[in-house]
């Protein structure tokens, strides 16, 4: 089996783990569940703010640990304070060393639109992600048959979350459907990690009217994100340019003082 593979096998494991000690009720019972969603979309469309999505990991499977000792609070509140559009927190803890309290710490006290970052394979984790503080899901279209990308869109949509539809290539486009309101085009493959940003401007006319775009992986430079830009994406997501630095609060404010 690929990384990919195995990420996926694990995350049902500890789902099935999950379940035995946590019901829908008790998640439907947390005091963030009820709690109004903050639009992605409304501020990638903000001409005030960048259009960047500014990710916080510790590892990544291809790198293995790229940041242990920035704090979590810290720089998401940073990242926004500094322009950012929207934050995105890896909750996914065996391959990225994330968890649901990064996520619920980022949620403290902050009204930025939040991206929880995993791997969605069941509707518990869609309910899990609303009793945790996000407001975005992301939906990766390479590990889920159309059908399954229908239902847990749908779900979302009905408790007010934000669904972002990762492709990698234009065949994927077949499972966008209107409950998806951010395609997001990741330049990165996940079975190979081999990054190509000649994916994104690729796919950019290809992807249908209607939908807020995103560029995703690789973006290592402001001239990228203007290119990107110039070929109609609304935002791009950006994380280990940032936490690769020893500051990535400072990292994410030098490179956009440089975007044009």
């Amino acid at each position: 089996m690929n990384v990919l593979d195995n990420i996926i096998e694990n995350r049902k494991k500890e789902l099935t783990n999950l379940k035995k000690i946590t019901s829908v009720r008790d998640l439907e019972q947390s005091i963030l569940f009820d709690r109004k969603s903050v639009s992605l979309s409304e501020f990638l469309l903000d001409k005030s703010k960048t259009g960047i999505i500014a990710e916080f990991k510790r590892k990544s499977p291809s790198k293995g640990i790229i940041n242990s000792s920035s704090e979590v609070t810290e720089v998401t509140s940073g990242y926004f304070r500094e322009g950012a559009s929207g934050v995105s927190v890896l909750t996914e803890s065996r391959y990225f060393g994330g968890s649901n309290d990064d996520l619920l710490h980022s949620r403290e006290d902050n009204a930025f639109p939040i991206l929880r970052k995993d791997f969605i394979v069941d509707e518990f984790q869609i309910i899990e992600s609303k009793s945790i503080g996000a407001d975005v899901i992301l939906l990766i279209a390479a590990v889920l048959e159309k059908k399954q990308v229908i239902s847990l869109a749908r779900l979302a949509h009905s408790l007010g979350l934000e669904v972002l539809l990762e492709i990698h290539d234009v065949s994927e486009l077949e499972k966008v459907n209107p409950y998806i309101n951010i395609i997001g085009v990741n330049n990165r493959n996940l079975k190979t990690f081999e990054v190509n940003i000649e994916i994104s401007e690729n796919l950019a006319e290809k992807i249908p009217d209607g939908f807020l775009k995103i560029s995703e992986s690789g973006i290592s430079s402001p001239q990228i994100v203007t290119n990107l830009r110039n070929s109609g994406y609304n935002g791009f997501l950006i994380g280990e340019k940032f936490m690769c630095t020893l500051n990535p609060v400072r990292a994410f404010s030098e490179f956009v003082k440089d975007l044009i």
